[in-house]
C-alpha cells in the first residue's frame, strides 16, 4: 500500500477547514509568530520613543516601515522563521532575528541591540497569546455565538405564543411556548456573552524572573515597572506587575471556564432542539440534494445539532484540560503551558464549528404548530395543577370548603388520561364561587400558558 500525501491530520484543517478558518489568523502558528513579531517591534519603537541609552525617536516614515513586518506579515516571513526555526531551534529567537534583519535592511542597525532588550522569551509570548486569543474571541468566537443568538432570539419571538406541551421530568406537564423555551437559551447565552466580552487579557513584561533584574542594571534611574505597564497597556492589554518567568496564565483560566460554560448552554440548546426534532414539534426543511440516509430515502437526519453536540463535547474537554494544566507553574517556569497553549485554537476550533452547525441547523427547522397543538389536546389533565391551584384560593377566600384540593385532583388525574369532557364534568361539580368556575371551564391546555408569551416580548 502506498504512503498518502501530506494530509492534515486534524478534521479541523480537513473537513471543517472553511468552517474554522477565521481563527487560524490568529491562532495558528503563523498568528502567533505575527504576534510576537508585533511586540518586539512595538518594544524596541517604546524604548527609542523615550530615547533611552542615547536613542532617539524613530521617524515616522521609519516606524512605520518596521510595522510593515507584522502589519504585512505573510508567507515569505513564515519561510524565513521556519528556516531560522530550524536553526537556533527556539522559536522566539528566531522572531528576534527576523526583526534584526528587517532593521538592517532599513539601516537601522544602530538601533539593533534594542530588539528583545531586557526581554524573556515569555514577555513576549505572553503579550502575543493575550493579543491573539483576545482577537480571536473579538473578531471570530463572539461575532458568532452573537449570529446563533440572534437567530434564536428570531425564533422565539416568532414563535412566541406557540403553545406547546412542557415535558418536565420527560413527562406530560404545564403548557409553555416554543418561543418561551427558546427565549430561556437568549437569556442564559446573553449573560454569558457578556461576561465573555468583559473578559480581562492579561501581559507581563518584567524579565526573567519577573523582577526587572537586567533592566535595573542596565539603567537603573529608569522607573521600569512603569515603562512596561504603559508598554502592555498601550496594546490594549492589562499590565500584571507580579509574575514569574511567567504570566500566571489566571485570565485564560476564567475566560476558557465561560467558553466552556457557554459550551454547555449550547449544548442544552443542541438535545433539547433534536428532542423537539423527534417529538415532531420541529419538521426539518429538506436540502436539495442532500441526503438524510444511504439506505432509508425518508430520511432528514438531524446532523447540525448532533455535529454540534459532539464538537462542543470536545471543546469542552479541551477548555477543561487547557484549565486545568494552565493555572498551575512549577517554581518560576516549567514548559508544561508551551504545549497546552498550542492547543488553544483546537479548543476554539471545536466550538466555531459547533456554532456554525447551531446557526445552520436553526436555518432548516420550521415549527410543526398541529403537532404541538394535537399533543396538548391529548393531555387536558395537565389542566389539574390550575384546578386545584383555583380550589386552594377559593378555600383561602371563604367560597369553599372544599379539603385537600390537590389530593382531590390527585385522584382524578394521576396516572390516567382525562378528557375535556370529564375535566368539564369535574369543574361543574366543584364547590367553587362562579367566576373562578367560568374561568376553569374556558380554560383549554393551548390557553394555560401564563406569561410566557408576554415574557417572550420582555426580552
Amino acid at each position: 500500500m502506498t504512503s498518502l500525501p501530506p494530509q492534515p491530520l486534524s478534521p479541523l484543517d480537513g473537513r471543517y477547514r472553511a468552517a474554522v478558518a477565521p481563527l487560524a489568523d490568529y491562532l495558528s502558528e503563523a498568528g502567533l509568530n505575527r504576534a510576537r513579531v508585533e511586540v518586539e517591534v512595538e518594544w524596541l519603537i517604546a524604548l527609542t520613543d523615550r530615547s533611552l541609552f542615547g536613542t532617539s525617536p524613530l521617524s515616522e516614515p521609519d516606524s512605520e516601515a518596521l510595522r510593515a513586518l507584522y502589519r504585512d506579515f505573510g508567507q515569505a516571513e513564515i519561510d524565513w522563521l521556519a528556516e531560522r526555526e530550524a536553526i537556533t531551534r527556539h522559536d522566539v529567537k528566531a522572531v528576534e532575528y527576523l526583526v534584526r534583519d528587517r532593521l538592517s535592511a532599513l539601516g537601522l542597525d544602530a538601533v539593533a541591540e534594542l530588539t528583545h532588550f531586557a526581554c524573556t522569551s515569555e514577555d513576549i509570548n505572553s503579550l502575543a497569546y493575550a493579543l491573539t486569543v483576545k482577537r480571536a474571541v473579538e473578531l471570530v468566537w463572539l461575532p458568532k455565538l452573537r449570529g446563533v443568538t440572534g437567530a434564536l432570539r428570531d425564533l422565539a419571538v416568532e414563535h412566541a405564543g406557540a403553545a406547546m406541551l412542557s415535558r418536565t421530568h420527560g413527562q406530560p406537564a404545564t403548557p409553555t411556548t416554543m418561543g418561551k423555551e427558546i427565549a430561556v437559551f437568549v437569556w442564559r447565552l446573553e449573560r454569558v456573552a457578556a461576561q465573555v466580552a468583559a473578559s480581562e487579557y492579561l501581559g507581563k513584561f518584567s524579565g526573567a524572573t519577573g523582577t526587572w533584574s537586567a533592566h535595573v542594571v542596565a539603567a537603573p534611574e529608569v522607573d521600569w515597572p512603569e515603562v512596561s505597564r504603559a508598554f502592555v497597556e498601550s496594546l490594549g492589554l492589562t499590565f500584571n506587575p507580579l509574575t514569574t518567568q511567567i504570566e500566571s496564565h489566571d485570565w485564560q483560566v476564567e475566560l476558557y471556564d465561560r467558553v466552556r460554560h457557554a459550551g454547555g448552554i449550547l449544548h442544552n440548546l443542541a438535545t433539547d432542539v433534536w428532542t423537539y426534532i423527534s417529538l415532531g414539534y420541529f419538521a426539518q426543511i429538506p436540502v436539495a440534494g442532500a441526503t438524510g440516509s444511504s439506505t432509508m430515502p425518508h430520511k432528514i437526519n438531524p446532523i447540525r445539532f448532533e455535529n454540534a453536540e459532539a464538537n462542543l463535547e470536545l471543546s469542552g474537554a479541551l477548555l477543561a484540560s487547557l484549565g486545568s494544566t494552565l493555572v498551575t507553574s512549577r517554581l518560576q517556569r516549567d514548559l508544561t503551558d508551551s504545549t497546552t497553549q498550542r492547543n488553544i485554537g483546537v479548543a476554539f476550533g471545536h466550538s466555531l464549528l459547533a456554532l456554525d452547525n447551531l446557526q445552520r441547523g436553526l436555518r432548516e427547522i420550521s415549527l410543526a404548530e398541529d403537532v404541538l397543538l394535537a399533543d396538548l389536546d391529548g393531555n387536558w389533565e395537565v389542566l389539574g395543577e390550575a384546578i386545584q391551584t383555583v380550589v386552594r384560593a377559593e378555600v383561602v377566600a371563604g367560597r369553599s370548603s372544599i379539603t385537600d384540593p390537590y389530593a382531590l385532583l390527585k385522584e382524578l388525574t394521576r396516572g390516567r388520561r382525562v378528557g375535556a369532557a370529564e375535566l368539564a364534568e369535574f369543574v361543574e361539580g366543584l364547590e367553587i364561587g362562579d367566576a373562578a368556575k367560568q374561568r376553569l371551564l374556558a380554560l383549554t391546555p393551548p390557553t394555560y400558558t401564563g406569561l410566557a408569551a408576554q415574557l417572550v416580548e420582555g426580552r
